[in-house]
């Protein structure tokens, strides 16, 4: 596990998103921490610009996040629309 990504922050964003701290499997809980993920991800590509497998690691994660919000969107169209304002996904 990465060392920004603790545990605790791990259970936050579950709580936050998945209704309870155990419900990792929940799809929006899921997007959430891919989103997290992404995001320290990008930070650190700024600084350093040639880590190529940090940037496929990102791709990829870009790629799963982009599927489970297909599948969202498939599912509930509303709650995804929640989940994007709220992830600021959209601009």
């Amino acid at each position: 596990m990465a060392e920004y990504l603790t545990g605790e922050k791990k259970k936050e964003i579950f709580a936050e998103f998945g209704g309870t701290e155990k419900n990792t499997g929940s799809t929006e809980a899921q997007i959430a921490l891919l989103t997290f993920r992404i995001n320290e991800l990008s930070k650190h590509l700024h600084k350093n610009q040639k880590d190529h497998s940090c940037r496929r690691a990102l791709l990829n994660m870009v790629g799963k996040r982009k599927r489970f919000l297909k599948y969202v969107a498939k599912k509930d169209i509303i709650k995804y629309r929640e989940l994007v304002a709220k992830l600021g996904l959209r601009k």
